[in-house]
């Protein structure tokens, strides 16, 4: 379509007109603008709206894009720094979303501030980029053992804290970490064994029984504990590990009640104290708080070995049954329904205090985690205690206890310098559900009944999903902290708050 002399003789219309055309070159001289727009073809309006089809000029610079690092041979130095970090709180324990903002605090503390983390069940692996000259450098560490150590755990936090916070060199750091994986455990390895049958004996307390009660828990669970370090010296594989000890505590309390060798009351306690120690070790929290940070592939895969963790408890605890009944045991250990301490709400406190102490000190913590986790413990306990007196079911009140552990930790622990993983652990320990879990292996051995072993797993991760909670709650309670803090996406139980603050 063609515009009219008419419609250029129209001063509203050639105005309307120059709005489609193409901008003049000499935008000072009008005159010569008017001549050259009579001597030019005319054009259609969508002409002019077209964009251009010709190739364009590349841009030209001279100037690198990205980051400026250092050298390559340190770049290698902290990302070798980094991932032995990493692995030494996943061995411990720690969430992936706590190992991903260790790995990245101590990168950009240490002068790499754009490097992508990845933390899978058995890998750590960065890649730190270093601009658009040069490919970007990737280092993995392979995760091979799983222990409980948590004096490692902390002194690696206490170390983490001084690297962010410029206290102490990368090469002091990398000889201090060496020292610190490299360090044998603050206590002998007795006093582990005695951890644990003191352990089972509070749990064997806090369900109800005597003295009796007590004294075979503490003897059955420290010699499982030492039963399962030979086989360990063995190299055998953890799930016949758990069979091995499922088995022989079953047994031995079944022993013991059909020779009538102490006056045993209640067989079933014995086992279930026994049956918590052995379950005491797994990473539930660890797996739950994975899945709640998006972690999903680590989750799994903790969860995959929670799982085939307690499928050989059930396989242990399920043969010694079969094997008394076919060796003629005229009696068993009854999965008879059992309430907390009879003695009082102070004596279910004093017994929680005890277990989450003495799990601690199993696991190898000094005397002020050890403490820390000990009141967290009564708290879990005493809470427990208090909502079942008012019949709340076993579900709903473990998991506002272990919310409460996860509160009052998150909320003191950074405060008192102890890892919040420790206590929120420690703190659950005794609201494991062992004797949920033998009354459940009974009825599922006696008629195929899986109703109760599901209630020992819904009740394990209330436990697990209420600290995670209870930690995430604990964020914007904290005093010193700042809006970033405030904002995390996710609880965090080890580690820096906010990759590149300080700790303190």
């Amino acid at each position: 379509m063609k515009i009219s002399p008419r419609g250029r003789a129209s001063a509203n219309r050639r105005r309307a007109w120059q709005i489609l055309e193409a901008p003049a070159e000499d935008n000072h001289d009008k005159q010569s603008a008017r001549r050259r727009r009579g001597r030019e073809t005319r054009q259609r309006a969508w002409h002019i709206l077209e964009a251009p089809t010709g190739e364009l000029p590349a841009v030209e610079t001279t100037t690198a894009m990205g980051p400026e690092l250092p050298d390559e041979a340190t770049v290698h130095f902290v990302l070798d720094l980094a991932l032995r970090i990493g692995e030494v709180q996943m061995t411990n324990g720690a969430g992936a979303s706590d190992v991903t903002a260790t790995i990245l605090a101590l990168a950009n503390a240490l002068g790499l501030p754009h490097c992508e983390v990845d933390v899978i069940f058995t890998s750590i692996t960065v890649s730190c980029h270093r601009g658009s000259d040069l490919p970007p450098v990737t280092a993995l560490r392979v995760v091979r053992s799983r222990s409980l150590d948590y004096t490692r755990l902390s002194d690696t936090e206490l170390l983490v804290r001084k690297l962010t916070s410029g206290q102490i060199s990368p090469e002091e750091a990398y000889s201090e970490l060496h020292r610190i994986t490299g360090a044998r455990h603050p206590y002998p390895r007795w006093v582990s064994t005695l951890a644990w049958g003191g352990m089972a004996a509070s749990i064997a307390v806090l369900l109800g029984g005597d003295g009796w009660t007590a004294l075979v828990a503490f003897v059955i669970s420290s010699v499982v504990d030492r039963v399962g370090r030979l086989v360990n010296k063995v190299r055998l594989p953890f799930f016949f590990q758990q069979v091995v000890g499922g088995l022989v505590a079953t047994l031995t309390a079944i022993a013991i009640v059909n020779i009538d060798v102490v006056p045993l009351d209640n067989g079933t306690l014995v086992v279930a104290a026994a049956l918590t120690v052995l379950l005491s070790g797994l990473s539930t929290v660890s797996a739950v708080q994975d899945a709640i940070t998006g972690y999903y592939v680590t989750a799994a895969g903790r969860s995959l070995e929670v799982a085939l963790m307690s499928a050989g408890l059930i396989t242990g605890v399920a043969f010694a049954i079969e094997l008394a009944a076919t060796l003629g045991a005229s009696r068993t250990p009854p999965p008879a329904t059992t309430t907390l301490s009879t003695y009082g709400l102070h004596v279910v406190m004093l017994a929680g205090s005890s277990a989450a102490a003495c799990f601690a000190l199993a696991s190898y913590s000094r005397l002020r985690p050890l403490l820390v986790a000990g009141v967290a413990g009564a708290v879990g306990a005493a809470s427990y205690g208090f909502l079942r007196l008012f019949e709340t079911d076993q579900i709903t009140a473990s998991g506002i206890a272990a919310t409460l552990v996860g509160l009052g930790g998150g909320v003191l622990s950074r405060r008192l310098k102890v890892t919040p993983l420790v206590v929120a652990v420690s703190g659950i320990t005794p609201l494991l559900p062992g004797f949920v879990t033998y009354s459940g292996l009974s009825r599922l051995a006696e008629n195929g009944n899986l109703a109760t072993l599901m209630s020992a797993v819904a009740i394990g991760l209330a436990l697990a999903a209420g600290v995670v909670l209870g930690e995430f709650l604990a964020q914007p309670l904290r005093t010193g902290l700042g809006r970033l803090e405030r904002k995390l996406a996710g609880p965090r139980m080890a580690g820096p708050l906010v990759p590149g603050r300080r700790l303190d």
